[in-house]
């Protein structure tokens, strides 16, 4: 049973961990206070700025405070859907802007395009929204990959860091999980997906990288799926 589709990480996988904490979460620190104040009557902003009221156990909040708090969770990395829909919302205005382009490793560009042309099924899997992983990959160095892809997963499937989150993704997408290979830098990820029953392979593209027993490789093109 061969290898019909990809899952892949983002973050320290197909784009540079750099750029989302250096350039992305930086950009979004900032702009929440007046993202917020000047968007609160958005339906969706709304709708996060209630979640992160309960969230924080602060029903009673004022908009500067519920910024104060995201903003502190930015910091913390925290893995909180309102936040991660706001970051989203936030970076589509900057991307517009043109503040940015997304930065995506070469190696993946050449690799993705190679896929498709293949008829492998390609999937994204992250902590940043479904909305953030397109505009990541629309608006990337490499120019729009969004065509390439067969469909995007966030948190709103469940923790990276659950095997119910992946085995949600092997029923959406329809195939065994031996026909599923994921592949990321973090060994949590890895064991989770392993427990679902998917085939893993561990990204290292830097000596930080905390390594275990699972299949290594440093870029894309060492990526063998026999």
């Amino acid at each position: 049973m061969g290898i019909r589709a990809i899952i892949v990480d983002t973050a320290g996988t197909t784009t540079d961990l750099n750029f989302i904490q250096d350039v992305l979460f930086p950009y979004s620190v900032k702009a929440l206070p007046t993202f917020l104040e000047h968007h609160q009557d958005n339906f969706l902003v709304d709708a996060c700025v209630s979640d992160t009221r309960d969230i924080a156990l602060e029903a009673d909040a004022d908009l500067p405070r519920v910024a104060q708090i995201l903003q502190s969770w930015v910091k913390e990395d925290r893995k909180a859907t309102p936040l991660k829909t706001l970051q989203g919302l936030i970076w589509k205005e900057g991307y517009a802007q043109n503040d940015f382009t997304g930065h995506i490793y070469p190696d993946f560009i050449e690799a993705i395009q190679q896929y498709h042309t293949q008829g492998l099924r390609v999937y994204s899997f992250s902590s940043a929204s479904v909305e953030a992983q397109k505009l990541l990959f629309s608006h990337s160095d490499g120019g729009d990959l969004t065509e390439l892809f067969n469909g995007h997963f966030d948190t709103r499937t469940g923790s990276k860091l659950d095997k119910q989150a992946y085995s949600n993704i092997l029923n959406t997408i329809s195939l065994a999980p031996k026909q599923v290979l994921f592949v990321s830098d973090l060994l949590g990820e890895l064991k989770a997906a392993a427990a679902a029953g998917m085939q893993i392979c561990q990204m290292v593209r830097s000596d930080a990288v905390k390594t275990g027993d699972y299949r290594q490789i440093h870029s894309f093109n060492e990526l063998s799926l026999q």
